[in-house]
């Protein structure tokens, strides 16, 4: 079972388990062709092949161009009105909640194999930790989908890396739901070596098998995308100062 991702978030009715979804313009969609939302955040999903180009107004209305506004009439000029009553002070808007969009790369997988290092897991354990934690910003974030996507390097035929790609991602996918998360949050996909990482272009296929292998190590990697919601930490209120009492003159010698 596959699905295809990436982010900006409409109410998630979702699968069970690993929800099956296409990729279309750049957005994460259902098998109805309605852009997919993460849960209770309210943000698209956008796919790895997402740009400000494919942005559309359900999901990014400030990318999206604007039409030019129509000249204004020239107004009238307002009859005068009696004296408005003083309206009673407004009530302190409630803080709007924080889109959260954090990616971590969990590079240097052993060659031709699907484990996670030591390393891969103390990072990931530390991303999700920073994300699950208030600080002084922000509350904890509510998780509303994670994409999790398998990349290779080039050597080996391309039906072979794109199932050990998907192998990574399931790999990652099945140690997220043991820290405790939702498995329905979560997509995945493999995509091969289609997304190599720039650097290794210099890696040249002329050079030592073993040479090669780890110039191109960091394309062996899980990319972990995380789409949510916290709520800002509301400013403390400033204390008036107190006043300051005038300072006693000393009386006059007599």
């Amino acid at each position: 079972m596959r699905s295809a991702l990436k982010i900006t978030i409409a109410a998630l009715a979702f699968v069970p388990a690993l929800a099956v979804a296409q990729a279309k313009e750049g957005y994460l969609t259902d098998t109805s062709g309605a852009v997919v939302k993460a849960a209770g955040a309210g943000v698209c999903v956008r796919t790895s092949a997402w740009t400000p180009a494919l942005a559309v107004a359900e999901c990014d209305p400030d990318l999206v161009k604007k039409p030019a506004p129509a000249a204004k009439k020239p107004e009238a000029k307002p009859e005068a009105k009696p004296e408005a009553k003083p309206k009673p002070e407004a009530k302190p808007k409630k803080p709007q909640p924080l889109n959260i969009e954090e990616k971590i790369e969990l590079q240097g997988m052993e060659f031709n194999k699907a484990d996670m290092t030591a390393d891969n897991k103390k990072d990931l354990d530390s991303f999700f930790g920073v994300l699950t934690k208030a600080n002084k910003q922000r509350s904890a974030v509510r998780v509303g989908a994670i994409i999790v996507t398998g990349h290779t390097d080039r050597i080996g035929s391309m039906k072979h890396n794109m199932k050990l790609s998907e192998k990574r991602a399931i790999t990652v996918k099945d140690y997220i739901v043991s820290k405790g998360f939702d498995q329905k949050l979560i997509f995945w996909e493999g995509k091969g070596p289609k997304q190599p990482i720039p650097v290794t272009k210099f890696c040249d296929n002329k050079m030592k098998r073993k040479q090669l292998i780890e110039c191109l190590a960091p394309n062996r990697r899980v990319t972990v995308e995380v789409v949510g919601q916290a709520t800002p930490t509301p400013k403390p209120e400033a204390k008036p100062k107190p006043e300051a009492k005038p300072e006693a003159k000393p009386e006059a010698k007599k």
